[in-house]
């Protein structure tokens, strides 16, 4: 594999695994969400679908930009997942 630097554009144009729902507010109103599969701890939530899709490649950014300045590791698209093997593991 390359030792390339990747940026933050790179990040961005990566074909992330979007995970779309609706939900109910405290107050009973709908909204949408979109999470991210490969960033658990990222979700985008707008009053339509539409509007979330448009606009949570900007929350992606700042979670990404995060992410870089702390050094941590973001998984990409197709990357195995690096849970432990528990059935090796445990006895």
């Amino acid at each position: 594999m390359e030792n390339q630097y990747k940026d933050l554009d790179y990040y961005l144009n990566l074909d992330w695994t979007l995970i779309e729902g609706q939900d109910l507010d405290f107050e009973g109103n709908p909204y949408f969400y979109i999470e991210i599969k490969e960033i658990p701890s990222f979700t985008f939530c707008a009053k339509t679908l539409a509007r979330a899709r448009e606009n949570y490649k900007r929350q992606l950014r700042l979670s990404l930009m995060v992410m870089m300045e702390n050094h941590e590791h973001i998984p990409e698209p197709g990357e195995e997942n690096e849970e432990p093997d528990w059935e090796n593991l445990c006895p």
